[in-house]
C-alpha cells in the first residue's frame, strides 16, 4: 500500500490535479497512460519486490537502528582520510542548506554566480599550496585523481613512451586504481623507492610520488623531479593540503602535476566520501586537465563575471577523443573544503598543521627511544616497526582508537586536527611510554618548510568571525537558483526533490565519522544498510547483483565497461574491442569506451531518434567477432521509449555482445519496465538523480552498477565480498558511502506503489508539458500515440532565422525565474525539459507561461515589432543595475523587463546578479585564480 504520508509530499501534484491533467491529455488513469507510453514489450505491471513505505518517522527510526550498529571510535588510520572539525556555520549554512545542495551544475552562470565564485576561490586554494599554475574546480577522489594524472602524462608525450614509475610508498587504494587505469591501455606500471636509484628510464613518460607518502615520511623530491625531467619525464604529486601549509610546495619541487584530497579540510569522513579531489598542473598543461574549470570573464555590462571554461563537457564534443570522461566533480564538498580555509584563514590553517605535526613527531620520538620508529622526518603520521602490531591496535583499540597494520610488526598511528593532549597521551601509554616525561616536540626540520606567502587574497582573511561568514554564505546562495527557489526543468539531469528527511542521516555521527578502512566489526550497520539498499535498486532494475563502490556516472560506466571485458576475456573472447554506440548518446559514454580500451563504432538514429536497427545490424556484420558491447539509453536521450529496444538487445546477444543501458533517464522506468528483464546486461544508476541524491552544484554523484548474473563475479572488489574479483574503481570501497542514506530513505518511505506513482506522474507531467507547448515550439521527438517518455526536446531552431536564439531563450527564463531546460543536447539549438514528478500543478503552469511569454517576444521580434538586438529577449537577463540606470534604452517597460509574468507573485522576484556573459572573451583571456597580493602591487 503507498504510504499517504510521504509519496504525497516528494509527489508534487495531488489527485485532483492528476485527475485534470489526464483529462487534459484524454486518458482516465495513470495506469492508461503508461499503458499508452511504455511499450508492451518491456512494460512490467508486476510489483517491485519492496516492503511497503514508511512514514518519515518511522523511516529515519529503523534507519537509526542500522546506524547504531555501528562503533563511533577516533580512527587515526590515516592513507588519506582523517579526523575534522566542520564548521558549524559551514554546516548548517551549507551541507545542510538546500538553496547549496540542490543547485546544478553550473551550465547557466548567471544564475550560478555564488557557487562559481567559492569555486574560482577553490582554484586559487589549491593552486597556491601546490604551487602550481592552476587547478580545476574538484575531481572525485584522490585515487582516480592519480588515474587522471596518469592518463594525461602518458598523452602529453603523445603515447610515444609506455612505463610508469610509481613510488611503492603511495597510498595502496591509490596504486590500484592506477593500475585499474593503466590496464586496458596497456601502460605498464613499475614500482620503485624514492630513496633507491632509478635502474632504467627507458620507456618512462611519467613518475608519480606521494608527498608526504603513505607511512608519513617527508622527502625532499626535487632531485627525483630534476632527474625526470632530464629523462623527458614528467612528476605527478599526491600530496595533502594540510600539509603543504607547512611544508615547500611541490610546485618548488618541480612537480608538473599535483593531486590529492581536500578532505581534512572540514569535510567529514563519512566511509570514504563523497570528498573533493584536487587536480593542479602546469600552464603548458591546462587544456588537456580533466573535469570543470572555473574562469572569470565580463559580462555584457562589462561587469567580471564567473563561468565554466575551455573543456566544459568536453565529451560531448570530442566523443571518443575526449581526454577523460568524467562530466561531474564533488562541488558541494570543494565548495566546503574552500569556505572552511577562508573561516581558518592561513594563519590558523598552518597552526592546525603544526599541532598535527607537534603531536605526530612526540609520539615518534618518543617510540623511537624504544626502538619503533621508521622515519623521523614525518608530518602527520608515525610508522611503528619491530612491534607486535596486533598487540598494540588491540591495546590501542580498547582506549578508544583504530591504527593501521602494515604488516605484522609495522602500524601506522596518524594525527589530525582532533587529536587533544588526552589523546597523545593514551596513545604513548599504549607504547609503554610515561606521558609525565614527554615534552611536545619542536617542528619540523627548516630545510623542508616552505617559507613564501599563500592565500594573501581578501577572501582568506575577511570572514574570520561567525557573523561575517554567516552574512557571506548568505550573500553568496542569494545570487543562485536552487531547487529551493524554484524548478530546474533540465532533461537527463532529473532535478527532483532532495527531501529533508532523506538528507537527515548524512550527518549522523553513525554515518559521517567512520574511517573507510575502519575494521570490519565497527561498520555493521553501515554495511547492512548498503547491503539493504543493494537488494532495493536490485529490485527496481530487475538485475541480479548491485557494486555501489562508482562515486560518479562516468565511474559506473566505466566500471560496467571493466566487467564486460573481463566477462568476455574469462571466455577467451580477447578479440571483442568493439563498443557500438547511438548517435545520440551521452557523451561519456564513448569517452568511457575509450578509457577500456575500446573501438567506438556510430550506430545511426532514424528521424524519430531512435537506434536504425538497418545501421545496426549492417555495423554488427562488419565487426563480426569483435563485438564487445552496445550502450544505449533507455529512454532514449531523445526522451522517448524505443519501441524496438527488444530487437536492438537481441541483436546484440545474437552477436555475442553485452548490453550496456545507461541509466540517466530511469526515472521513467522504475515501477513500469526493468532494463535487467528487457535485456540489459549492465546499467549503472545515477543515484544522484532518479533516487534523490541532490547534485550540490555539480556534484557529488553516485553511479552504481547493476549487472546479471553473469557479470557479478567482475563487479569492483570491496575487499569484504570475496566474489567480486573487478578492478577497484574509486579510492573508498563502497565509494561516496555516506550519502547512500539519502537513496535508502527515498525508497524506504516510497516503498513499491510509491515509486511507480512516481514514475507514472513524471511521465504525466512531461506530456503535459509538452501538451501545453506544442502549438508553439514543435516537440522533436515523440513515440506512441505522440507521447513523450519523461521528458521532451521542444524544437526553437525555426526561431534563428527571425534573430532569437536558444540562448535568449535560456537567459529571459532567467527573469521569469527559472533554470533554463537542458540547451542543445543532444540536438543543437534545442531545449530538453524534465519537470519531474515533485513539481506542482501551480509550477508546471507558471513555466508553461514563461515559455509562452517568451513565444509572444519571438512573434514581436518576428513581425518586426522589436528590433532583434534590443529585444526583452537580447537584453536578458536583466540585472537590477540595469533596470534602474537613469536612461532606458529597451522599447520595453523596466516592469515588463523584470516582471515578465504578471499572474507570478510579484513580491518574489530573482534578480540575476550579473548580465549575459561573454563566453569567448573568458577563453581568450584565461582567469581561473585571484591574483596575490604581490601580483596587485
Amino acid at each position: 500500500m503507498t504510504n499517504p504520508e510521504f509519496d504525497s509530499r516528494h509527489i508534487g501534484l495531488n489527485d485532483q490535479d492528476i485527475q485534470s491533467m489526464l483529462t487534459e491529455l484524454g486518458y482516465r488513469s495513470l495506469d492508461e497512460l503508461t499503458k499508452e507510453v511504455v511499450p508492451a514489450s518491456i512494460a512490467d505491471d508486476s510489483p517491485l519486490n519492496l516492503r511497503n513505505g514508511l512514514s518519515e518517522e518511522a523511516a529515519l527510526a529503523e534507519l537509526k537502528a542500522l546506524a547504531s550498529k555501528n562503533k563511533v571510535i577516533t580512527s587515526l588510520i590515516g592513507q588519506g582520510y582523517y579526523g575534522t572539525h566542520t564548521p558549524n556555520v559551514i554546516l548548517r549554512n551549507v551541507m545542510e542548506n538546500p538553496a547549496w545542495y540542490t543547485a546544478y551544475t553550473p551550465y547557466q552562470p548567471e544564475i550560478s554566480q555564488g557557487r562559481l565564485e567559492v569555486l574560482f576561490y577553490y582554484q586559487t586554494m589549491v593552486s597556491e599550496l601546490t604551487g602550481m599554475d592552476i587547478a580545476n574546480a574538484s575531481l572525485l577522489d584522490e585515487g582516480t585523481a592519480a588515474g587522471e594524472a596518469l592518463t594525461l602524462a602518458h598523452r602529453a608525450l603523445k603515447g610515444k613512451r609506455n612505463k610508469c614509475l610509481v613510488s611503492k610508498h603511495c597510498h595502496p587504494q591509490t596504486l590500484e586504481i592506477i593500475r585499474t587505469r593503466a590496464t586496458p591501455l596497456g601502460i605498464e606500471i613499475e614500482l620503485f623507492d624514492e630513496v633507491e636509484p632509478i635502474e632504467s628510464w627507458d620507456d618512462t613518460f611519467g613518475v608519480i610520488v606521494q608527498y608526504p607518502d603513505t607511512q608519513g615520511t617527508v622527502q625532499d623530491l626535487s632531485s627525483l623531479c630534476d632527474s625526470a625531467h632530464a629523462e623527458g619525464a614528467l612528476v605527478i604529486m599526491a600530496s595533502d593540503l594540510l600539509a603543504l601549509t607547512m611544508l615547500k610546495s611541490p610546485g618548488e619541487l618541480g612537480a608538473d602535476i599535483v593531486v590529492g584530497n581536500s578532505q581534512r579540510f572540514g569535510v567529514p569522513l563519512g566511509f570514504g566520501g563523497p570528498h573533493a579531489a584536487f587536480f593542479a598542473v602546469k600552464d603548458k598543461y591546462k587544456r588537456s586537465m580533466p573535469g570543470r574549470l572555473v574562469g572569470q570573464s565580463l559580462d555584457v555590462h562589462g561587469k567580471p563575471a564567473y563561468r565554466l571554461a575551455l573543456q566544459t563537457r568536453e565529451q560531448h564534443i570530442r566523443r571518443e577523443k575526449a581526454t577523460s570522461n568524467i562530466c561531474t566533480a564533488q562541488a558541494l564538498l570543494a565548495i566546503m573544503a574552500t569556505l572552511y580555509a577562508c573561516y581558518q584563514g592561513p594563519k590558523r590553517l598552518r597552526s592546525t598543521a603544526l599541532r598535527t605535526h607537534r603531536f605526530a613527531r612526540t609520539f615518534a620520538q618518543a617510540a623511537d627511544s624504544k626502538g619503533l620508529v621508521v622515519s623521523q622526518t614525518i608530518f602527520d603520521t608515525a610508522t611503528l616497526s619491530n612491534i607486535d602490531a596486533d598487540e598494540l591496535i588491540s591495546a590501542a583499540l580498547a582506549k578508544g582508537y583504530n591504527l593501521n597494520k602494515r604488516d605484522s610488526n609495522t602500524v601506522s598511528v596518524a594525527f589530525d586536527e582532533t587529536t587533544t593532549q588526552k589523546d597523545l597521551d593514551a596513545l604513548l601509554a599504549c607504547i609503554g611510554v610515561n606521558p609525565d616525561e614527554i615534552e611536545l616536540s619542536n617542528e619540523i626540520d627548516a630545510q623542508y618548510l616552505r617559507s613564501d606567502n599563500y592565500l594573501t587574497q581578501e577572501v582568506f582573511h575577511r570572514y574570520h568571525s561567525e557573523t561575517e561568514m554567516m552574512r557571506y554564505l548568505r550573500r553568496l546562495s542569494e545570487k543562485d537558483i536552487a531547487l529551493d527557489r524554484a524548478m530546474i526543468p533540465l532533461g537527463s539531469c532529473t532535478m527532483k526533490l532532495n527531501a529533508a528527511s532523506e538528507m537527515t542521516p548524512v550527518t549522523w555521527p553513525e554515518f559521517s565519522n567512520i574511517h573507510p578502512m575502519a575494521p570490519l566489526d565497527q561498520t555493521a550497520g553501515y554495511r547492512e544498510m548498503i547491503s539493504q539498499l543493494e537488494e532495493m535498486l536490485c529490485a527496481c532494475t530487475g538485475y541480479d547483483a548491485m557494486s555501489l563502490q562508482p562515486n560518479a556516472g562516468s565511474q559506473g560506466e566505466y566500471a560496467g565497461l571493466l566487467a564486460i571485458k573481463a566477462y568476455h576475456e574469462s571466455n577467451g573472447d580477447t578479440e571483442r574491442d568493439i563498443c557500438l554506440i547511438p548517435s545520440s548518446a551521452h557523451g561519456t559514454n564513448p569517452a568511457s569506451a575509450q578509457m577500456a580500451n575500446m573501438k567506438v563504432v556510430v550506430v545511426k538514429c532514424d528521424e524519430r531518434g531512435n537506434v536504425d536497427l538497418v545501421d545496426l545490424n549492417e555495423k554488427i556484420a562488419a565487426n563480426k567477432g569483435k563485438v564487445a558491447a552496445i550502450m544505449i539509453t533507455y529512454p532514449s536521450t531523445h526522451g522517448v521509449f524505443e519501441e524496438d529496444v527488444t530487437k536492438v538487445c537481441e541483436a546484440v546477444h545474437a552477436a555475442g555482445g553485452q548490453v550496456y543501458i545507461d541509466g540517466a533517464n530511469l526515472n521513467a522506468l522504475v515501477g513500469v519496465a526493468q532494463p535487467g528483464k528487457f535485456g540489459g546486461d549492465v546499467s549503472h544508476l545515477n543515484l544522484h538523480k532518479t533516487f534523490c541524491i541532490p547534485h550540490g552544484g555539480g556534484g557529488p554523484g553516485v553511479g552504481p552498477i547493476g549487472v546479471g548474473a553473469h557479470l557479478a563475479p567482475f563487479m569492483p572488489k570491496d575487499g569484504v565480498d570475496p566474489t567480486r574479483t573487478g578492478a577497484l574503481i574509486s579510492s573508498a570501497p563502497y565509494g561516496s558511502a555516506s550519502i547512500l542514506p539519502i537513496s535508502w530513505m527515498y525508497i524506504r518511505m516510497m516503498g513499491a506503489d510509491g515509486l511507480r506513482k512516481a514514475t507514472q506522474v513524471a511521465i504525466l507531467s512531461a506530456n503535459y508539458i509538452a501538451h501545453k507547448l506544442k502549438d508553439n515550439y514543435p516537440i522533436l521527438f515523440t513515440g506512441a500515440s505522440d507521447l513523450v517518455a519523461h521528458e521532451c526536446i521542444i524544437d526553437t531552431r525555426p526561431m534563428k532565422d527571425h534573430g532569437v536564439t536558444v540562448d535568449d531563450i535560456a537567459k529571459r527564463l532567467i527573469d521569469y525565474g527559472f533554470h533554463a531546460p537542458t540547451m542543445s543536447f543532444p540536438v543543437p539549438g534545442t531545449l530538453m525539459i524534465e519537470p519531474t514528478e515533485s513539481e506542482s500543478r501551480a509550477e508546471l503552469d507558471r513555466f508553461c507561461r514563461a515559455m509562452q511569454g517568451i513565444y509572444s517576444e519571438y512573434l514581436e521580434v518576428k513581425e518586426g515589432r522589436v528590433a532583434p538586438d534590443n529585444s526583452a529577449l537580447s537584453n536578458a537577463p536583466h540585472t537590477s543595475h540595469f533596470v534602474l540606470q537613469n536612461e532606458w534604452p529597451a522599447p520595453y517597460s523596466r516592469l515588463y523587463a523584470s516582471h515578465p509574468d504578471d499572474k507570478s507573485d510579484q513580491s518574489v522576484k530573482y534578480w540575476p546578479p550579473v548580465g549575459r556573459i561573454d563566453n569567448v572573451y573568458g577563453d581568450k583571456n584565461l582567469i581561473c585564480s585571484c591574483p596575490s597580493m604581490s601580483e596587485y602591487e
